[in-house]
C-alpha cells in the first residue's frame, strides 16, 4: 500500500461524505461568489470592490476546505480506529498523513479554480495579474492550512465537535482578510499586526500586491510549525476516559 493509495482513499471518503461536501466546499463556494457578486450590484466602484471581495474570500476558502475540512475528517477517522487500521498496514505514519494532506490540497486547490472562474462570469472579476504567483500562493496555502489542520486535531477531543472547534480560525482567518466586511477597521493596530501573521492573511496578501516574499516565508514558518506539532502531539487513537 502507498501513499497513493491513501490519497485515493482520503478522496473517495471525501465525496461520498455529503455532510461533508455541504461545509467545505457548498458553503465557501457560495460565500466566495455570493459576497462578490452582491458587492457588483451594491457599490459604484463595483469591480474594484469583488475583486478585493473575493480576494478576502480566499481566506475563507482556505480556512475551509483545507482546515476546517482535513481537522473533521482525521477526528472522524480517528474515533472510529479507521486511523488506527492504517498504521497496520506497511505505510508509514507520514504516508497515512501525507496523503490525507495531499487530497484535502488537491480539494482546495481545486474550489479555489472555480471560484476564479465562477466570478469573473458572474461579477466580472478580473483574473489574476501574475497567474503563476496566484496559483502558487494558493497551492502553498492549500498544503500549509491543510498540514495546519491536521496537527489541530491534537486539541479536537471527540469528532463531533471538530466543526466548532475550527469555527475560531474561519472567523479570525475572514477577519484579518476583510472578508467579512471592515471588522479589522475598529480593532487595535497591535491586533492588526497578529492577524497579518495568519497563513491566510500572507495567500491573500500575496495576491493583492503581487509580492511573495514576505507571504512565502510567513507560509514556510507556519508549514514548519504544522509539520512539528504532528511529529509531537498528533494522536492516532481515541482519548481514553
Amino acid at each position: 500500500m502507498t501513499m497513493t493509495a491513501t490519497y485515493r482513499l482520503g478522496t473517495r471518503l471525501f465525496w461520498q461524505d455529503r455532510a461533508l461536501l455541504l461545509s467545505s466546499v457548498l458553503t465557501p463556494v457560495m460565500i466566495a461568489i455570493g459576497l462578490p457578486l452582491l458587492m457588483r450590484h451594491l457599490r459604484a466602484d463595483s469591480t474594484a470592490v469583488a475583486t478585493a471581495q473575493f480576494q478576502g474570500t480566499l481566506s475563507i476558502i482556505l480556512s475551509i476546505t483545507a482546515f476546517m475540512n482535513v481537522a473533521v475528517a482525521l477526528s472522524a477517522r480517528r474515533d472510529q480506529l479507521v486511523l488506527k487500521r492504517l498504521r497496520a498496514t506497511t505505510l508509514t505514519d507520514g504516508r497515512i498523513l501525507a496523503g490525507q494532506i495531499a487530497a484535502t490540497a488537491t480539494q482546495t486547490v481545486a474550489v479555489a479554480a472555480v471560484c476564479t472562474v465562477a466570478v469573473h462570469l458572474a461579477a466580472g472579476v478580473p483574473y489574476p495579474a501574475n497567474p503563476l504567483l496566484y496559483a502558487a500562493m494558493v497551492i502553498a496555502g492549500s498544503v500549509v492550512l491543510a498540514t495546519l489542520g491536521a496537527a489541530y486535531t491534537a486539541a479536537i477531543p471527540r469528532a463531533e465537535l471538530a466543526g466548532a472547534a475550527c469555527m475560531p480560525v474561519f472567523l479570525l482567518s475572514g477577519i484579518a482578510a476583510g472578508a467579512m466586511g471592515p471588522i479589522r477597521e475598529v480593532l487595535p493596530s497591535w491586533l492588526g499586526s497578529v492577524l497579518d501573521l495568519l497563513p491566510t492573511t500572507a495567500v491573500v496578501d500575496a495576491v493583492r500586491t503581487g509580492a511573495a516574499a514576505r507571504p512565502a516565508l510567513l507560509l514556510a514558518v507556519w508549514g514548519v510549525a504544522g509539520v512539528v506539532a504532528i511529529r509531537f502531539w498528533f494522536r492516532w487513537e481515541p482519548r481514553r476516559s
